[in-house]
């Protein structure tokens, strides 16, 4: 199974120049291609991977565009296979149209493959360079591995990486157990598992809201444009947010490394967090909790090492639902953090959400079932015949 190994570099001041220079073109490359195949569109006609590259070997001959022999041509070959792939995720309706790169906002990135770069005795040699990578190695790559294909970039804050795509022997199945889990996520704590443990939100945004908004202070003071004062003021508040968001990841590759870990099954719920965060006065906190995050990296972790993660429907009323005689009460405020059933058996909301989850993420895997609650309420009236229920955080 292929993996990405993610490293620091600190380049000299001509490779520095020399990936500048390649990003500049990737990005001119790929918005002249993703111009041509727009006219092309209008024009209800399509234009290919093949034609683009065509275009390119064009584009190279002319006198205002001669800048693009310059670079190695391997990264501008792949900058039109990328937009070929985000066609074809648009023609097949999985994501919107392709977008212009921005100078300013967009990612800063080249992709190199084995005719672009040179790696021996673990040192990496890029396309157009004389020397070697200045490559930080904070964890050894496989045995006897070698990168397939290497990304160059470089983040707001100004820091370079590579990342290495290998082939990695390591990443088998764990032994099976019969350990499951069901897991609610929230503000209050982060995540509440059916076991009843919560773990912590750390809050990471809220613990450097001040240095963060005294450097967006300083930026908005300065004059408009490209100054190098701007430059300097706006990367320090791009630390700022590196510095957020290297704690928040750290945190979360902790969390679903130990979930995958100990558990064979996992449930969770199928949020949709981009429609969550169009609630103005909780934007902010569930921005900083990355669910979505959190959720890529239990499933690619479960897929690495055989475990199962279950995504229930993100409507099951999991706080409402009486985890010990399933009643289902017509409501539960936000601020009912406990809570007792007819039945006499007290709940904590989040635990008793968790459990909910867990059961009927199991059921809807062992035989199918619908994620809905089959009980009756006290009303009599039966949960699938009410009207959709929106989930609580």
């Amino acid at each position: 199974m292929k993996r990405a190994f993610k490293y620091r570099f600190y380049p000299t001041d001509a490779q520095a120049a020399e990936l500048s220079r390649t990003f500049g073109c990737v990005r001119k490359v790929y918005n002249m291609a993703l111009a041509a195949r727009t006219e092309a569109w209008v024009r209800q006609e399509r234009v290919n991977y093949n034609q683009t590259s065509a275009m390119l070997t064009a584009w190279k001959k002319t006198g205002e565009l001669a800048y693009l022999n310059d670079v190695s041509s391997v990264p501008l070959q792949q900058a039109l296979r990328h937009l070929q792939v985000a066609f074809t995720n648009f023609f097949g309706k999985r994501a919107k149209y392709p977008r212009f790169k921005s100078r300013k906002k967009s990612r800063k990135s080249a992709e190199y493959t084995t005719s672009a770069f040179r790696f021996r005795d673990g040192k990496l040699t890029l396309a157009k360079m004389a020397e070697p990578l200045n490559i930080v190695w904070s964890r050894p790559l496989p045995a006897g591995a070698s990168p397939s294909t290497v990304t160059a970039s470089q983040d707001a804050a100004g820091r370079w990486y590579v990342s290495m795509l290998v082939e990695d022997p390591t990443l088998q199945p764990l032994p099976a157990t019969d350990a499951a889990v069901g897991v609610d996520v929230g503000l209050d704590h982060l995540l509440t598992l059916s076991t009843g443990e919560k773990v912590t939100n750390p809050r990471h945004e809220r613990r450097d809201r001040a240095r963060l908004a005294k450097a967006q202070r300083k930026l908005a003071r300065k004059a408009k444009g490209d100054g190098a004062n701007r430059a300097k003021a706006r990367r320090k508040v791009a630390r700022v947010y590196a510095r957020i968001t290297d704690r928040r990841r750290d945190n979360l590759h902790k969390l679903t490394t130990r979930l995958v870990r100990e558990n064979q099954t996992i449930v969770i719920e199928d949020l949709s967090v981009r429609n969550m965060v169009k609630n103005g006065s909780m934007a902010r906190a569930i921005s900083d909790a990355a669910w979505a995050d959190f959720r890529n990296m239990l499933e690619y972790k479960a897929a690495w090492y055989g475990r199962e993660v279950i995504a229930i429907d993100r409507w099951f009323p999991s706080s409402k639902l009486c985890s010990a005689c399933g009643t289902l009460r017509d409501k539960m405020p936000l601020n009912v953090r406990e809570w007792t059933c007819g039945c006499g058996t007290t709940h904590d909301r989040d635990v008793n959400a968790a459990k909910n989850i867990l059961a009927v993420g199991l059921t809807a895997s062992v035989c199918g079932a619908g994620v809905r609650p089959q009980r009756r309420t006290p009303g009599g009236q039966s949960a699938m015949k009410q009207k959709p229920l929106r989930r609580e955080p």
